[in-house]
């Protein structure tokens, strides 16, 4: 009897211990799988003071680029759902930022937007890029939004998806938060992130509950890393005064429900920006290419077709 329960209590022991791994496991598994699905490969790109892990894929002589820039506290993942749609006519890069995924955190690296900005140039350089269209959301908005103003000759479009760098009319859910000296993106357990994934998207996809708990597992393991992180980036110059100085054609992109950045900012971004197209989504949150991927991707591609004026048939979602 007393071999039975201590074995109970190893197996159970064994299996709490083991639990985020499996998590992990199942995660990177299916990342990996869509990933060789939608032909794209990771590699690892040595700039100045670092090597940046990236996906990419598409001809290496495409006549244009995407440059595909993801938030706070995400990875370059997220855009695996996206990119498959322009993998068949576009080279397409997909950093992991300077401080996240595989990229990886160095104390006092620094992780302002100028500098987050620069070291996208210094990628493009490596990779043998000159011109690129960028994409990004939320923190990753707010660098194409950067680049667009402050590297203009390298910047064929920037097409923006929720993103960070105006002060927005009315609060977000997040702002109320940190008014109160509460940042949700600053994880001590299961409970509060269950809590902060609910405002990240309206319509999340559906993810198993053993990943969910890794991924929580992993905010925890980098609470200190991303209140760094997080500081920097909000240390940084708003993108207001800079508005006017972007000339190249822009898409903005918003989540109607986006509980991180409120839809209000919409007017900030419209007032400052000359040529720009403008789509507000009902039912949607703070991550339209995660929450609806194949609909923001068409979206993104008939924005890109405008651009060259396309055949209706080059349009179509390849």
């Amino acid at each position: 009897m007393l071999l039975l329960v201590v074995a109970i209590a190893v197996f159970a022991a064994w299996s709490w211990l083991s639990y985020p791994a499996v998590g992990y496991w199942l995660y990177d598994l299916s990342v990996a799988t869509e990933a060789k699905l939608y032909k794209l490969h990771k590699i690892v790109v040595p700039i100045s003071e670092m090597t940046v892990s990236t996906w990419q894929g598409g001809p290496y002589e495409a006549s244009s680029n995407v440059l595909m820039l993801h938030g706070f506290s995400a990875d370059k993942n997220l855009w695996l759902r996206f990119a498959r749609h322009f993998v068949g006519s576009y080279r397409v890069i997909i950093p992991d930022i300077a401080g996240h995924g595989e990229t990886g955190f160095k104390e006092g690296g620094g992780y302002d937007i100028p500098l987050q900005a620069k070291r996208m140039i210094q990628l493009l350089d490596v990779c043998g890029v000159d011109k690129v269209h960028v994409i990004g959301n939320s923190m990753g908005g707010y660098i194409a939004a950067w680049l667009a103003a402050t590297y203009p000759d390298r910047i064929a479009s920037v097409a923006l998806f929720d993103p960070a760098g105006v002060t927005a009319p009315e609060p977000s859910d997040l702002e109320r938060h940190l008014a109160k000296g509460h940042n949700p993106f600053l994880i001590n357990s299961r409970e509060e992130f269950k809590y902060f994934y609910g405002m990240t998207m309206a319509a999340p996809p559906w993810v198993p509950r053993v990943v969910l708990d890794a991924m929580a597992h992993r905010y925890e393991q980098a609470r200190d890393e991303l209140e760094e992180i997080f500081r920097d980036f909000r240390a940084s110059p708003p993108m207001e005064p800079k508005l006017p100085g972007i000339q190249a054609p822009a898409l903005l992109l918003w989540g109607r429900k986006d509980r991180l950045i409120d839809v209000s900012s919409v007017a900030i971004w419209s007032k400052g920006l000359a040529n720009l197209r403008v789509e507000v989504w009902e039912g949607i949150g703070h991550m339209p290419m995660v929450e609806a991927p194949a609909g923001s991707a068409r979206l993104y591609r008939e924005f890109l077709a405008s651009l060259r004026s396309e055949s209706p048939q080059d349009q179509r979602l390849h």
